[in-house]
C-alpha cells in the first residue's frame, strides 16, 4: 500500500489497530463519546477584548472553539487520523467543516464550508479561523453564493433512483483505490478533519453527532447553547456561571483511550486560556 492524496500511510500500526478495519469496517461502528463542561468566564472575557474596537464582523465563541479544536489537532497529530480502504493515515492537512445558515428562518438555505488551517504558519490560529471564516459568511450571507458541495449533490439527485445507487457506490469505490475526484473532496465537508455543528446559534440541546461511514472524518463536535450552570466548590457551594456543553465524538481506532484523554485535557487548558490562541498553532501547551 501506498500513501493517498489526503494521507500518508501509517506504517508502525499495532496489531490490534491493523485487524480493527475488519473486525469493525464502518465508522459508526466504532464511536466514542466525550462531553466537556466549559466554563465561559475565560472566553468571555477575553472576546472582550478582542471585539474592544467594536469590528463588523466579531469574534465569537465559534472562533475560539475552532481555534482551540485546530490547535490541539496540531499538537496531537494522532487525532488527525482516519481509516480509508482498511488502512490508517495521517492526514495531510487540517481541516475544519460546518454549516452556515444564510438567515435564522425556517425556509432559509445553508451553505457547507470548509476552512483549512496552515500548520506552517506564523499568523495565530484565531487569527487564521476569524479571517477565513469572515470570508465565507460574508460570501454566504451578502453575496448569496453556493457552495461546491451543494452544487454538485444537486445534479447528483437528478439522477433517477437506480442510477444515483450505481454512481454512489462508483464514488465509493473510487475512494477506496484512492480515485475520487479531486473536484468532489475538495468541497466534501466528510472529507475534514472535524465537522463541527454550532447548535447553540439555534438555541438546540444535543451534545452527540454520529459519525458518517461516507468519507474520511473522523471528528465531530457539537456545541451546546451558552447557559447559566452551577460548578461547584470543595465545600458544597456553588457558583452560577455561563458555560456550554461541547459533544465530541470520535473514531476510537485512530488512538487509544490515554491519547484521547491528554488531547482533551489540552482542548480545555485552551479554552480555559484563549490567550494561548494568539500563539502561533504549534506553541506547546503544558497540562
Amino acid at each position: 500500500m501506498k500513501n493517498r492524496r489526503d494521507g500518508i500511510l501509517v506504517n508502525e500500526t499495532d496489531p490490534m489497530h491493523a485487524l480493527m478495519p475488519y473486525l469493525h469496517p464502518n465508522r459508526t461502528d466504532n464511536e466514542a463519546v466525550m462531553n466537556e463542561k466549559i466554563d465561559l468566564t475565560a472566553i468571555c472575557s477575553y472576546l472582550e477584548k478582542k471585539n474592544a474596537d467594536s469590528p463588523d464582523y466579531k469574534y465569537t465563541f465559534f472562533h475560539v472553539i475552532c481555534a482551540a479544536i485546530a490547535k490541539t489537532i496540531s499538537l496531537r497529530p494522532r487525532m488527525n487520523r482516519f481509516y480509508a480502504g482498511y488502512k490508517l493515515y495521517d492526514r495531510k492537512d487540517i481541516s475544519l467543516s460546518f454549516v452556515v445558515k444564510r438567515q435564522f428562518e425556517d425556509d432559509s438555505d445553508e451553505v457547507l464550508a470548509i476552512v483549512k488551517v496552515d500548520k506552517e504558519s506564523s499568523v495565530s490560529p484565531i487569527e487564521q479561523i476569524y479571517e477565513k471564516t469572515k470570508k465565507i459568511v460574508y460570501s454566504a450571507r451578502k453575496e448569496y453564493k453556493t457552495d461546491g458541495a451543494t452544487d454538485k449533490m444537486a445534479i447528483l439527485t437528478k439522477m433517477p433512483r437506480w442510477l444515483l445507487k450505481i454512481v454512489m457506490r462508483t464514488l465509493s469505490l473510487l475512494d477506496y483505490y484512492d480515485k475520487y475526484p479531486k473536484s468532489f473532496m475538495e468541497v466534501d465537508p466528510y472529507y475534514t478533519t472535524v465537522f463541527i455543528s454550532n447548535l447553540g446559534s439555534i438555541k438546540m440541546h444535543a451534545s452527540y453527532h454520529h459519525l458518517a461511514n461516507w468519507g474520511t472524518n473522523s471528528i465531530f463536535v457539537v456545541i451546546g447553547e451558552k447557559k447559566l450552570t452551577p460548578f461547584y466548590n470543595p465545600d458544597g457551594s456553588y457558583q452560577l456561571r455561563e458555560a456550554l456543553n461541547l459533544g465530541i465524538t470520535v473514531d476510537e481506532r485512530i488512538a487509544d483511550g490515554y491519547y484521547f484523554s491528554k488531547s482533551i485535557r489540552i482542548l480545555r487548558k485552551l479554552l480555559e486560556n484563549p490567550e494561548l490562541l494568539d500563539s502561533s498553532i504549534n506553541t506547546e501547551v503544558d497540562v
